[in-house]
């Protein structure tokens, strides 16, 4: 019988794992060549896994030399060490790869929202946001979702502190309509923008929670006209699925 080869995955995971053990074992910065002489990695191969290492903090880089980084420490250590945003960020990768929409992962600041940790979509036609930036809660569906995670004494101050504006025409800014999506978010789980933010995109949010604390919320932008029933449930089922893994043990 003859032999199969192993998925070209399994062989980037190997590769992936003797850069690291190498650079470990020699105990001092390396340029890339010396890395691909003794591994047999080809260098435009090479330069590719060093990129990804070195972006997860795995490695660290000074000029052309690649030394051990911070996110080995990390993994050595038996308190956890992760930052929020690294803890979701494979979570939203993997939502971004099953979707192919724009994913992103919101904290709360105040009566508003930032984007902690995004992933664009690579489709030709996408929304993009970008990390660091600042939307009032009732413009994004993860900050209605925050809305919705809120008691109620919160809730009435939040009304009372804030003065809602209309991005689109169909921004939804009174009180009583907001109520009523507050409600229906906390009967579904799952929180909607309809073109109220950014015309032609729909929006939706689940909060996302550790330990039973409210840490952020997972969203989905997805331009209008790819958007239907079944993306909808698709997306619905897949945020759940990514809060239930950041929420369990």
């Amino acid at each position: 019988m003859a032999d199969t080869l192993p998925p070209a995955t399994v062989k980037s995971a190997m590769r992936t794992l003797d850069i690291i053990e190498y650079v470990v074992s020699r105990g001092r910065p390396l340029v890339a060549q010396e890395i691909s002489g003794a591994l047999g990695i080809p260098v435009s191969s090479l330069s590719y896994l060093l990129g990804t290492l070195v972006e997860r903090g795995y490695l660290a880089r000074a000029g052309r030399r690649y030394a051990t980084g911070p996110g080995l420490e990390r993994l050595q250590t038996h308190a956890p060490a992760f930052t929020l945003a690294e803890t979701v960020a494979p979570l939203v990768r993997t939502l971004r790869i099953q979707l192919n929409e724009t994913v992103s992962f919101f904290v709360r600041r105040g009566w508003e929202v930032e984007a902690l940790v995004t992933e664009t979509s690579e489709q030709a036609l996408r929304y993009a946001v970008q990390t660091g930036s600042h939307t009032p809660l009732h413009g994004f569906s993860a900050g209605k979702a925050l809305l919705a995670a809120m008691d109620d004494a919160e809730l009435d101050l939040y009304f009372a502190e804030t003065e809602r504006v209309a991005f689109t025409p169909t921004t939804i800014i009174a009180e009583p309509a907001i109520r009523a999506e507050i409600a229906e978010i906390r009967r579904t789980g799952i929180a909607r923008t309809r073109e109220e933010h950014t015309p032609g995109i729909h929006g939706m949010g689940r909060v996302a929670r550790i330990d039973g604390e409210v840490v952020g919320a997972f969203s989905v932008a997805i331009p209008a006209v790819r958007f239907n029933e079944e993306i909808e449930q698709r997306a619905a089922h897949l945020l759940e699925r990514a809060g239930d893994l950041l929420g369990s043990d």
